[in-house]
């Protein structure tokens, strides 16, 4: 089995249509899984069309931006790897807590592979946002 615990996503750009909405609901939920807000530009900072955006991470490198760009993409699934599956657990019930929806509760999604244990959202925009383990128990 390869280790995953390393893997995060490189970056991933979300167009959302209400900004202070997804930051509310994104910043507890991913300081859930420590990622935390690296870096924010207002409107404009760095080319005259540039919408604000909000850069989340570990470390110095944001991989997550939201991006206040008009409506929300359409069936996009975006899933963070979590250290263990309490933190999976963690991070869904921070979820449902900052407004989120269940899509799949935690647990084992063995079509996958035997250790892989995923807990499901959907976020205010509809959005399905995973946090998964692939850790043994």
């Amino acid at each position: 089995m390869p280790d995953y615990t390393g893997s995060l996503i490189d970056h991933l750009n979300i167009a959302v249509p209400d900004l202070a909405r997804s930051l509310a609901f994104y910043t507890p939920c991913l300081a859930e899984l420590g990622i935390v807000e690296l870096l924010a530009f207002p409107a404009g900072a760095t080319s005259p069309s540039q919408p604000e955006m909000h850069g989340f991470g570990r470390g110095p490198k944001p991989f997550f931006w939201l991006i206040a760009d008009g409506a929300a993409g359409s069936n996009m699934h975006i899933a963070f790897t979590a250290p263990d599956r309490e933190t999976v657990r963690a991070f869904y019930d921070t979820a449902l807590a900052a407004g989120g929806t269940s899509h799949l509760p935690p647990g084992v999604r063995d079509e996958y592979h035997p250790d892989y244990y995923g807990g499901f959202v959907f976020d205010p925009d509809g959005i399905n946002v995973e946090a998964v383990c692939h850790q043994p128990e």
